[in-house]
């Protein structure tokens, strides 16, 4: 078994890889900009936005592929439009990035929002007294304080990402060496019978869970120590 091991194809880890790092900065980036934005807003428009840019996290992962392929399929307007420009996100690992940023912005929005409300607003007055710029103040007094919350969000993105398989599947399919990710490669041989391969990937997958997951419990209780 550990010989057969040795010799897997490696491409869906390092695909997995791929796709989950760079959504997780789009959405590392996005996240904090719309949760810094909404936490200034009054509380009926907050709680009519929230349902927007968190409704990702409730739809089934299927359903959202449906919707973006109807938004970037290439027999659509903006799929067509963006095809002419040299950009596919149906069956490119590309599109997977797509999928990913789409499931995962929900926690990261949700996190960062939090810990932007728990923020002590006189910290950003004093420093307004003092003649600081917003840039300033936001870059280094506002995320150095809420800094563990927003890793905190920014591993469990990367962790939603990293598993993503229903809109990654509809979006960009299953094709071995360009768009296979860990999920569709153990959906693929349990479906061809191939059980001790899709265990293998599932052993693979675990393990990287599991680091995650360390690491945010690791987040969390730095945070809880700082809040003493």
């Amino acid at each position: 078994m550990l010989s057969r091991f040795a010799v897997t194809d490696w491409f869906p880890l390092l695909n997995s890889l791929r796709i989950a790092a760079i959504a997780s900065v789009l959405v590392f980036f996005l996240g904090i900009g719309c949760a810094h934005w909404a936490a200034k807003l009054p509380r009926a428009i907050k709680g009519a936005l929230d349902v927007v840019l968190t409704l990702p996290l409730v739809l089934p992962p299927t359903v959202c592929g449906y919707f973006l392929l109807m938004l970037v399929g290439v027999r659509r307007p903006l799929g067509a439009l963006l095809d002419q420009a040299g950009i596919r996100f149906v069956m490119t690992w590309q599109g997977g990035v797509l999928a990913a940023v789409v499931v995962a912005f929900p926690l990261m929005y949700r996190t960062a929002r939090g810990a932007f409300e728990a923020f002590d607003e006189t910290l950003e007055w004093s420093g307004k007294t003092l003649g600081l710029s917003d840039t300033f103040i936001f870059w280094r007094i506002r995320m150095p304080a809420c800094k563990q919350g927003i890793l905190a969000g920014f591993v469990l993105a990367f962790a939603r990402a990293l598993g993503e398989y229903g809109a990654t599947s509809m979006l960009i399919g299953y094709t071995p060496g360009r768009t296979a990710t860990i999920s569709t490669t153990v959906y693929q041989l349990y479906r061809t019978g191939d059980n001790a391969g899709a265990f293998r990937w599932v052993l693979v997958n675990l393990a990287i869970s599991a680091a995650v997951l360390l690491a945010v419990n690791l987040l969390e209780g730095r945070r809880k120590e700082a809040a003493k």
